[in-house]
Order: structure tokens, then C-alpha cells, then sequence
């Protein structure tokens, strides 16, 4: 064992991979979302150029994504200091799980923002070239692309986005409330 070194070796490792795993996983969702509904806003730009900034909304809150993982990263990296304080495999754990929820809550609540972001600002889709197929497609995927083709939906829209942010929010809080859980596996 190093020397001023306490609590268990290994621990630190899985408290690491914890800030990697918020801030990866965040920016993965956060990337995802960007990208799918950026595609949206430049197709759509060439229909309507004048709603581009309007329907530059899912890429913003897309992009906020990426902040909640190093919220979390930060958080995790400031509490792993084995040689100031004891840090044992439950706080190592503690910090894995805090960084796995909010990172995958990020990549998840990413990918919704993207879907809806790309579905919700545009429409390339016309219904008489739709056969059956396209038909199911468009209804899973909301059908068409509301901002272009009917600018009534934006707000509607922006409900949906907002209900996709708050489920990386729930990650967020969930992964700080168990980052606070590192350092009560024992009393000192």
C-alpha cells in the first residue's frame, strides 16, 4: 500500500469511471440530439428560412445536456482525494452509480430531444408519395415535420422538448443525491 494512502486501492477506479461515464454518456446524448435535430433546422431552413432561428430551440436544449455530465463529473473528481480522507469501494460505487444515472439519463433524455427536435421542425414529407409503410413510419415518428408545414404545433412541440430535458434533470438530482452518499459507508 502507498504510503498516506487509506481505504481500499481499487476504490478510486470505480469512482473515475463514474465522472467518465457522466460526462461520455452526456455528451453522447448531447451530440445525438444536436446533430438529429440540427439536420432538421438546416432541411428545413431551405423550405422556411425565416422559422431557422425559431427552430433553433432542441439544439440549444440538446446542447445543455452535455453540462449536467460535467456538473457530475466535477462533483465525483472533487470528492475522490484518497490521500486526504479515507476512500473505501462503497464510495467508489456510489460515484459509479451517480455517474451512470445521470450520464444515461443525458444520452437518453439526447436522443428524445433529437427525435422530436428533427420530427418537430420540419416536414419533407408529402402525402401523396406515402405508401403504407411510410404511413406507420410518419405516425411513430409524429407523423410530419410540425414547424414547417404547420407553425401551431411549436409550442406543443417545445411541451414535448421540455419533458425530454426534465428526464435528464431527474438524472441529474439523482446522481447528485447519491454522489453525497460517498463517505457514510463508515463513521470516522
Amino acid at each position: 500500500m502507498a504510503s498516506g494512502f487509506s481505504g481500499d486501492e481499487t476504490a478510486p477506479f470505480f469512482g473515475f469511471l463514474g465522472a467518465a461515464a457522466a460526462l461520455v454518456f452526456s455528451c453522447m446524448g448531447a451530440a445525438y440530439g444536436t446533430a438529429k435535430s440540427g439536420v432538421g433546422v438546416a432541411s428545413m431552413g431551405v423550405m422556411r428560412p425565416e422559422l431557422v432561428m425559431k427552430s433553433i430551440v432542441p439544439v440549444v436544449m440538446a446542447g445543455v445536456l452535455g453540462i449536467y455530465g460535467l456538473i457530475i463529473a466535477v462533483i465525483i473528481s472533487t470528492g475522490i482525494n484518497p490521500k486526504a480522507k479515507s476512500y473505501y469501494l462503497f464510495d467508489g460505487y456510489a460515484h459509479l452509480s451517480s455517474g451512470l444515472a445521470c450520464g444515461l439519463a443525458g444520452l437518453s433524455a439526447g436522443m428524445a430531444i433529437g427525435i422530436v427536435g428533427d420530427a418537430g421542425v420540419r416536414c419533407c414529407l408529402e402525402l401523396k408519395r406515402l405508401n403504407l409503410f411510410f404511413l406507420l413510419l410518419c405516425l411513430v415518428f409524429v407523423c410530419c415535420r410540425a414547424n414547417a408545414q404547420q407553425p401551431k404545433l411549436f409550442v406543443g412541440m417545445i411541451l414535448i422538448l421540455i419533458f425530454a430535458e426534465a428526464l435528464a434533470l431527474y438524472g441529474l438530482i439523482v446522481g447528485i443525491i447519491l454522489s453525497s452518499r460517498a463517505g457514510q459507508s463508515r463513521a470516522e
